[in-house]
């Protein structure tokens, strides 16, 4: 059975000399004895701080928070598990266990704090909240399956289950890219309910929200190309069938009115007609790759199981609230995905 001594708690920091030594504390005071924080460059004295606290620091080779990530995991973990929080105090170290129990149990292979469950006053502006809403919502008509908080930065994770994700995002688009390769790759997922504090009022955020909230849109878009061409291609397809046919009545209109014509703006919107036709067609071809190309990995994996002598992981999608709430109540899971599944 797997304990505290096989998860390494993983903490990007940068610049969090206010908070830095409570959160290392916290998961030490927690018995997490491997507690990693990987520090982007700070100028304020969070590497020292953290070491007096029993953090083995590490300093990253790039800069943004999912550089950090990415080169945290592929160079200096090793343990099988990796619990990852922000090193702002917003997460509580007390909740660990039920970020950790799914992976423990064998029931998931990444794990999602949902911080709406019990967000406390202050912890988030209206501004952030409103956006947060609207990229989750984003996700889910993009990607097919509604995580609750894609955005959120406590996670837990297999070390084996994040070496399969293509990840490429240098700053907070990194939790958005995990989400999205969960669904890709199929991985079982969870969700569950945690509380999420406001900032110490002597810590500075790092956040941009206008700036980050629409890299994260852009990151959401780009990475349907190849997880849900349908969507991506078909948006835009839709899009130039639109232009073409308010194109086609305003010609219509303006030649059954006023008897005046327009060549040009008629082959425009011709044009635009035949291409997003094309677009759509493209889309439904590329989704009908994807698929087969999804299941054929599936079956892969399955077969790579059976040789090991391992239980190949469930492919099923389930969605379910484990009290009326939807909270959660002490710690109950509250959304079970394992996203192998077409998305829709």
């Amino acid at each position: 059975m797997a304990d505290r001594d096989d998860v390494c708690v993983l903490l990007p920091a940068y610049d969090e000399a206010e908070t830095i030594e409570r959160v290392v504390s916290g998961f030490r005071d927690q018995g997490f004895g491997n507690v990693l924080v990987i520090d982007g460059g700070s100028t304020d004295g969070t590497p020292d701080i953290a070491r007096e606290a029993g953090a083995r620091v590490v300093e990253q080779q790039g800069s943004g928070k999912g550089q950090a990530v990415r080169e945290a995991v592929a160079r200096h973990v090793d343990a099988e598990f990796v619990l990852m929080a922000d090193a702002d105090e917003t997460y509580r170290a007390d909740e660990a266990d039920r970020m950790l129990e799914p992976l423990f149990e064998g029931r998931a292979d990444h794990v999602i704090g949902n911080r709406f469950a019990d967000m406390r006053p202050g912890a988030m502006t209206r501004l952030n909240q409103v956006g947060n809403k609207v990229i989750n919502w984003a996700f889910s008509v993009i990607h097919g399956h509604y995580l609750t908080d894609i955005l959120s930065g406590y996670r837990a994770f297999t070390r084996e289950s994040f070496q399969r994700l293509s990840l490429s995002s240098e700053g907070f688009g990194i939790e958005t890219e995990m989400a999205v390769e969960c669904v890709k790759h199929g991985l079982r997922t969870e969700v569950v309910p945690i509380t999420y504090e406001p900032r110490p009022d002597e810590s500075e955020t790092n956040l941009r929200p206008f700036r980050d909230g629409g890299t994260i849109i852009v990151t959401l878009y780009r990475m349907a190309k190849t997880n849900n061409p349908l969507f991506y291609f078909g948006s835009v397809g839709f899009g130039s069938i639109g232009l073409g046919v308010a194109l086609g009545a305003f010609v219509v209109y303006d030649w059954v009115v006023n008897s005046i014509s327009h060549e040009v703006v008629a082959m425009v919107g011709g044009i635009a007609i035949v291409l997003g036709i094309q677009l759509l067609m493209f889309g439904v071809l590329s989704d009908m790759i994807v698929t087969v190309n999804r299941e054929q990995t599936r079956r892969l994996e399955d077969i790579a199981h059976r040789l090991g002598g391992q239980q190949p992981p469930s492919a099923a999608v389930e969605f379910g609230d484990s009290d009326e709430d939807g909270t959660g109540g002490d710690g109950d899971t509250e959304t079970a995905v394992s996203a192998g599944d077409r998305q829709g």
